[in-house]
């Protein structure tokens, strides 16, 4: 590509770069000088064409560069980083016995790891590539014993590392290729100790890559610290963002109709596709998990407080999708890369904005279409103004409740669905409204009971 066509291209796909001598991008992945054993497995996977972070991140890794990659979630940096490492553990020495990894990656949660150690399986079979992945909550066992082998690479959330590290059960001598995989979440989870530790041990003249969807300052700081003349790329913006294939909708909505809400928004999206469902306390998903089953809906859980069996099988059972809507805690809401994810539901709205970004980033990945909605109530009024934000920048609708919230008005006043009741004077208190076409249900004119307003339901007793 000419210097004009590589603008172009830039510019089209919203790629920015930052450094000295950045190398074009590559359009196909014939083009990104990857031996045949990686571009069999790239061909086997039914990729078609590189990702915008796949695209550029790919010739700066194989630059043998220190690497800064900045994309929202669901944007392939996974194996922007895998592949080049691949090739990279190929160019060095064979392991010796009692050698460390050759590369290493850091990831904040189990989940995360787990999935990018699959990735590394698939595409390092060829060359015949070990791996592990290193995390709590599990024994230990079978993870001593995969590091005793020998593995060329190593996936790992920083605690059971050092954990490993200081039981003599593996060693970081070996290491020249360091990932930082979603670091802005590592910090926020208060891992900047254990990373600083972990990076003490390794030799300077590794290659350091380093991940991120947002870019605040304790990022770029220990950014700073850990890397050397890096590059730099940037899909989209470093301002925080959603992505553009998920439509949004927020609904402002009183704490305790969010339940006859989710259940009303169910009966209308529900046609087999995956649901996803954000809550944010484990009492609170498995509250809401109990009830969705008890109403009939096929609903499991997942959080910090669940086994490793238990989480692993919720997975298994959602990605097969013999339990389509699945709940969670924020554990899952970083990292967790489940294809085909249609519908994501935010029950309860996140402590961040970064969050929100990132549960809705559940869906709409790898080119797909996702649909996010969000309950959003009086308590989450602060948010206003930078989900509005966030809602107008990927051109979504603001609803005038959502944007009078945001100048600081209250939310609406909330209206109580009215109480039903039969002809024999039975209150039946359930909030759910008339489904369209329900022949012998007839409803009355709504009047005041004791102040309540009220329908009477007329049930005729052939219909019962």
């Amino acid at each position: 590509m000419t210097e004009d066509e590589v603008n172009d291209y830039r510019l089209r796909r919203e790629i920015t770069v930052e450094g000295k001598d950045v190398p074009k991008p590559i359009k196909s992945f014939s083009d990104a000088s990857f031996p045949d054993y990686v571009l069999e497995e790239v061909k086997k996977a039914g990729f078609v064409e590189p990702t915008p972070i796949q695209s550029q991140g790919w010739p700066m890794a194989l630059k043998g560069r220190d690497l800064i990659g900045i994309a929202e979630t669901g944007s392939g940096k996974t194996l922007a980083y895998l592949l080049p490492a691949i090739v990279h553990v190929n160019a060095q020495p064979i392991l010796d016995p009692g050698d460390g990894p050759i590369v290493l990656v850091l990831a904040p949660t189990r989940e995360l790891a787990v999935q990018i150690q699959q990735e590394a399986t698939k595409f390092g079979a060829s060359s015949r590539i070990k791996s592990t992945c290193i995390y709590g909550g599990v024994p230990k066992g079978p993870q001593v014993r995969d590091l005793q082998k020998g593995v060329e690479i190593v996936i790992a959330t920083p605690g059971r590392l050092i954990d490993m590290i200081e039981s003599n059960h593996t060693n970081l001598r070996r290491v020249t290729y360091l990932v930082l995989d979603e670091a802005d979440r590592m910090l926020d989870m208060g891992f900047d100790p254990q990373i600083r530790k972990i990076v003490s041990q390794i030799r300077p003249d590794r290659q350091t890559l380093y991940w991120s969807a947002t870019w605040p300052k304790e990022v770029e700081q220990l950014a700073r610290q850990f890397l050397y003349n890096p590059y730099k790329v940037i899909i989209g913006s470093e301002d925080l963002k959603a992505n553009h294939a998920i439509k949004q909708y927020v609904d402002i909505v009183p704490e305790k109709q969010k339940y006859d809400k989710l259940v009303k928004l169910l009966e209308d999206i529900m046609d087999g596709s995956r649901i996803l469902i954000f809550m944010d306390t484990k009492k609170g998903c498995d509250q809401i998990t109990r009830q969705l089953r008890m109403d009939g809906w096929p609903a499991l859980s997942i959080h910090g407080d669940k086994s490793q069996a238990e989480r692993d099988w919720v997975l298994s059972e959602f990605k097969s999708g013999k339990s389509p809507i699945m709940t969670a805690t924020d554990v899952a809401a970083r990292g967790l890369d489940v294809k085909d994810v249609k519908y994501v539901i935010n029950y309860d709205f996140p402590g961040s904005l970064e969050d929100y970004v990132h549960r809705i980033g559940r869906t709409g990945r790898a080119g797909a279409k996702g649909t996010a909605y969000t309950f959003f109530t009086a308590a989450n009024a602060r948010f206003a103004k930078e989900l509005i934000s966030i809602l107008e920048e990927a051109g979504q609708r603001v609803s005038p409740d959502l944007a009078a919230m945001g100048r600081g008005a209250p939310p609406p006043p909330s209206v109580p669905l009215a109480k039903r009741q039969t002809l024999e004077g039975v209150c039946q208190n359930d909030w759910r409204l008339p489904r369209p076409g329900e022949e012998f249900w007839q409803w009355s004119p709504m009047e005041l009971i004791d102040g309540t307003p009220t329908i009477m339901l007329l049930m005729y007793p052939h219909s019962l």
